[in-house]
């Protein structure tokens, strides 16, 4: 027993990262180390002495495997519980003399409650990451050094919102698809208290409602049918302590959106399949290109819910009405998908001028699609108007009042393009119908008519 009293070792069990415990042959506590201490919260001057029966008596141990030990003669390694709530892994060793005597039992303390913790933060980050490559724009291209995107008439909304940024106020931004509402939402997120936390981002519109509900608020295991057998955290657990963007949240179905106002109002929510409430703390921000008012006279949306969200409200005006940002987001992305594709590119004069002018019914979204199909299918470095496709290029070509064709027939040249060009940008008649400005049924008689003509002239 002497021998752990000496000057020399009590400092180097000190040094040890895991806790140390002796007993000696008889299963009385002879020495233990700072780590012990700190892992177990027991400190030294209570246990050095005591007998591990006692320790288990009186409740400061689960079990004891130093006792396992002396009556096993073998290494012993088990999970105990300290003061109900706290789990180690405990490894005891034997200590034999030269006569086979048991002279002591030397165990090793890990804490298990931090390596869980760690494992269960290692598996968050990867969750994280995973939910980035699915919802996240590429970060690469949306960024803001070059004050691309504040010229005059957004230059106010992003004041408003640099304000706004280090409080947790809700904010609702509305604009048009594609005005960089998810930009403005990441750029709030970067100005806030929470920028070190995650910024979780999702369209409400991009995902069918049961499959929205379990991104969100998570599963446990079979909580339906085809459900992971180990659950899933939602976005809630995930961006806890971060920003949720929830994108189109006009779209978000009536039956979500009153489990939303749960989240909202107390702060809690109840995954899929789960019989108890988890706690959540998040900076919600929203964002709709829908008029939520007529939205909420229609049946469509809560009344409760739009007065939660839109306590800040940011309007993003169109693309059209920010002239002086289209020549400096071009530039922007024009260097960007160029050094992307290793290729240099540049805009003719006259390219420019066009593009200055056209209206961008799908906006940013739509721009930075044209300047990628331009950098990847133009052959020369200089990006000419004949390079511009036919629903941009009228504005110089069909400007000849002797080019063939009548007015008529120009018009509907016209028409047709624009049409085919925004079902081909949006993907479905009712958005397409939506950037034109028209509704969804005459934009479905109007491309049956141009479908028909096609196969008279076949």
């Amino acid at each position: 027993m002497k021998i752990f009293n000496e000057k020399f070792l009590q400092p180097v069990l000190d040094a040890l990262p895991d806790g140390v415990y002796i007993t000696d042959g008889n299963g009385v506590t002879v020495g233990v180390n700072s780590a012990y201490e700190r892992i177990t919260g027991l400190q030294r001057h209570r246990i050095l002495g005591k007998h591990m029966q006692d320790l288990v008596r009186d409740g400061y141990i689960s079990n004891s495997v130093s006792l396992e030990v002396i009556r096993e003669r073998q290494p012993i390694t088990r999970v105990q519980t300290i003061k109900g709530n706290r789990k180690i892994v405990v490894s005891g060793n034997p200590m034999f003399d030269e006569n086979g005597t048991l002279e002591y039992v030397i165990s090793s303390v890990r804490d298990v409650t931090a390596l869980l913790r760690a494992k269960h933060a290692e598996e968050q980050l990867e969750r994280i990451l995973t939910v980035r490559k699915e919802y996240f724009i590429d970060v690469d291209v949306h960024t803001d050094k070059a004050g691309v995107l504040t010229g005059t008439n957004t230059r106010q909304c992003y004041r408003l919102a640099e304000k706004v940024a280090a409080t947790d106020v809700k904010i609702l931004i509305q604009g048009e698809t594609g005005t960089g509402k998810t930009l403005l939402a990441q750029f709030i997120h970067d100005n806030s208290l929470r920028s070190a936390a995650p910024f979780i981002s999702l369209n409400c519109a991009a995902m069918p409602e049961g499959l929205i509900e379990a991104e969100l608020f998570g599963y446990t295991p079979g909580a339906f049918t085809g459900a992971s057998s180990r659950g899933k955290e939602g976005l809630l657990d995930i961006a806890n302590g971060g920003t949720l963007f929830l994108d189109e949240i006009g779209d978000l179905p009536l039956s979500l959106q009153a489990k939303l106002l749960k989240v909202i109002e107390e702060n809690k929510f109840l995954p899929l399949g789960g019989t108890r409430f988890k706690n959540t703390n998040i900076r919600l921000i929203t964002a709709t290109h829908h008029d939520l008012k007529q939205a909420i006279a229609d049946g469509k949306f809560r009344e409760d819910l739009y007065y939660r969200l839109q306590v800040m409200p940011l309007d993003l005006p169109p693309l059209r009405k920010r002239q002086d940002e289209i020549s400096p987001l071009l530039t922007h992305y024009l260097n960007h998908y160029a050094k992307r594709y290793n290729t240099e590119k540049a805009l003719h004069p006259e390219t420019l001028e066009v593009l200055i002018h056209y209206k961008w019914p799908g906006n940013i979204r739509e721009l930075m699609n044209l300047v990628e199909r331009l950098v990847l299918i133009t052959e020369r470095s200089e990006i000419l108007p004949n390079d511009l496709p036919e629903s941009i290029r009228p504005l110089v070509a069909h400007s000849d009042p002797y080019s063939s064709g009548s007015l008529k027939q120009q018009v509907g040249d016209l028409e047709r393009e624009l049409i085919s060009n925004a079902l081909s940008l949006y993907g479905s008649t009712r958005a397409a119908a939506a950037s034109l400005g028209i509704n969804q049924s005459t934009l479905v008689k109007k491309r049956q008519s141009f479908q028909s003509i096609n196969k008279d002239k076949m």
